[in-house]
């Protein structure tokens, strides 16, 4: 594996390139290869204790896409005109409590950890959600899953960025009726999972009006 070697210049062009694109050119479409690089860098994004706690469904059908317009107010122009539109789903208690069965199958089946880890982790684990973090109830629990999940939807955005593809993350939606949409339309089990975040991916119809505007840096950084 080599040692990546990306200009620090290319990087920061990338964030300056990238805003929350409000309308699409739909004439133009994401390549496979490139919406694919996109996925992957999701795909390696980091996770707390490495348990991957997200599935992304990528929505290209339009009838599905119709039907989330209804309850998702923040949605509807980026349905319409985006290339590719992705909800990222987040685990909730029954898959990421410490006991679960999907955890116990990560260290045994996907990490592949001797029985001696497993047990070390486990308690680790237990320890992290039950002291450190305080994850006692379902919410807490899941609010944790979308944590992670928003690491891969900054690795999304950013890896498009720099390719030259613009996105939009959405949080406008109404989260109990959008869930029990993918429930009944997308066959997602809710039991399971919870829709942290949308978002939208393709090529701006339009430069963005105003500038970037951020901060001073000195406002929200301290050396110490």
């Amino acid at each position: 594996m080599s040692i990546p070697n990306i200009a620090k210049e290319d990087i920061i062009n990338a964030f300056q390139f990238r805003h929350a694109t409000k309308e699409f050119d739909a004439a133009k479409i994401i390549s496979d290869e490139n919406m694919e690089f996109i996925l992957e860098t999701a795909h390696l994004s980091p996770s707390s204790f490495g348990f991957e706690p997200w599935h992304f469904i990528v929505v290209q059908d339009k009838e599905l896409r119709e039907l989330i317009k209804p309850v998702a107010w923040g949605a509807p122009a980026k349905l319409d005109t985006a290339s590719h539109f992705v909800l990222g789903l987040s685990m909730k208690a029954p898959m990421v409590k410490y006991d679960s069965d999907y955890v116990m199958s990560m260290m045994k089946e996907v990490k592949q950890w001797p029985a001696d880890t497993i047990e070390m982790y486990t308690k680790f684990y237990r320890e992290f959600q039950e002291n450190d973090f305080d994850l006692d109830t379902d919410k807490k629990l899941f609010d944790w899953s979308s944590k992670q999940t928003y690491i891969a939807l900054g690795n999304m955005m950013t890896s498009a960025a720099l390719v030259g593809i613009d996105s939009c993350p959405i949080e406008g939606f109404h989260q109990e009726k959008t869930e029990n949409l993918l429930r009944e339309k997308f066959g997602v089990d809710t039991d399971k999972y919870g829709l942290s975040f949308m978002v939208a991916f393709g090529y701006r119809k339009a430069d963005p009006a105003n500038p970037k505007s951020r901060r001073n840096t000195k406002d929200i950084i301290t050396w110490m």
